[in-house]
This record gives structure tokens, C-alpha cells and sequence, in this order.
């Protein structure tokens, strides 16, 4: 059983329940309780700080959809729309246990192949790392913090 840690986001008042020997975590998204895994724990903070902080409408956002890559099924943690249905920004979530490596740019990077956002965002709760993608000149930067809802140019 996950025991919740600190993460380095805001806390959010998350419903959390206990259930014979597991527990169960509220995803407002997805309007169900999900079996409360340390990735899912970073999942969560992660839309409610999306929400919250960076003004994101939830009903723009999308979790654990799913992906061909490579002739094999995979899933993106947190994929964000834009009002006209644009995808413009891709999470991946890791366990605050899990050094965030080159590996897991290299995963963001493989999915990104196939949902070519702008924003890329990495984070296991403790360490976040955002970086913006420019196709044009087919290179990317590294930002401090991803931008609000507000501030995108769609």
C-alpha cells in the first residue's frame, strides 16, 4: 500500500478512501476513484496545480490516453486541448521515487512524435522540467515554469 509523501506542489484537498487493503484515490476527470499508486498520487496534484494555478479548464484535459507508437498501444499521462481542440500540451508523470533521467525524455519525446505539442512538461512530483518544442526550427528550450492557459497564441 502507497503511503502518500510530500510533493513539491501545492497540496490539494484530494478524496481519498480506504477500501479492504487498498487505497483509492478521486480523479475529478475521469469521476472515479482509482487505486492510489505513487505515479498516481503525482498525477493527481499535477491536473489540480494545471487547474488551480495554470488556469487550465478541466474539461480540456485528458488522462491516461491512449497511443500507437511503433505498432504497440501506450498511453500519455496528461494530454491538454486547446479550446479549438489543439493539443498543446503533454505530461508524463513519474513516482516521486523515479529519477527523472534521459530515459524519460526519451519516452516524452517518442510520444510527442505522435501528438507534436508545443509544451512538454516532465515531473515526479518533486523535480518538474518543461520545455518548449519549436517544429519549424526543430529544436526545443527549456523554460522555467509552462505557461497559464491565458497565455498560449493559438
Amino acid at each position: 500500500m502507497f503511503e502518500p509523501v510530500p510533493l513539491n506542489l501545492t497540496s490539494y484537498p484530494l478524496r481519498v478512501k480506504e477500501e479492504g487493503n487498498a487505497t483509492y484515490i478521486f480523479d475529478e476527470i475521469r469521476k472515479k476513484f482509482l487505486v492510489l499508486t505513487p505515479e498516481e498520487w503525482v498525477r493527481q496534484h499535477l491536473v489540480q496545480f494545471l487547474i488551480h494555478e495554470k488556469k487550465y479548464p478541466r474539461s480540456l484535459i485528458q488522462l491516461e490516453g491512449g497511443l500507437k507508437l511503433n505498432k504497440m498501444q501506450k498511453r500519455s499521462d496528461i494530454l491538454i486541448y486547446n479550446n479549438a481542440g489543439k493539443k498543446i500540451v503533454l505530461v508524463e508523470c513519474k513516482a516521486p521515487s523515479v529519477k527523472i533521467s534521459q530515459d524519460t525524455f526519451d519516452q516524452i519525446a517518442r510520444y510527442n512524435f505522435i501528438h507534436r505539442v508545443q509544451w512538454l512538461l516532465v515531473s515526479n512530483g518533486l523535480q518538474h522540467y518543461c520545455c518548449e518544442i519549436d517544429f519549424e526550427n526543430e529544436s526545443y528550450r527549456f523554460v522555467e515554469e509552462l505557461p497559464e492557459y491565458g497565455d498560449f497564441n493559438y
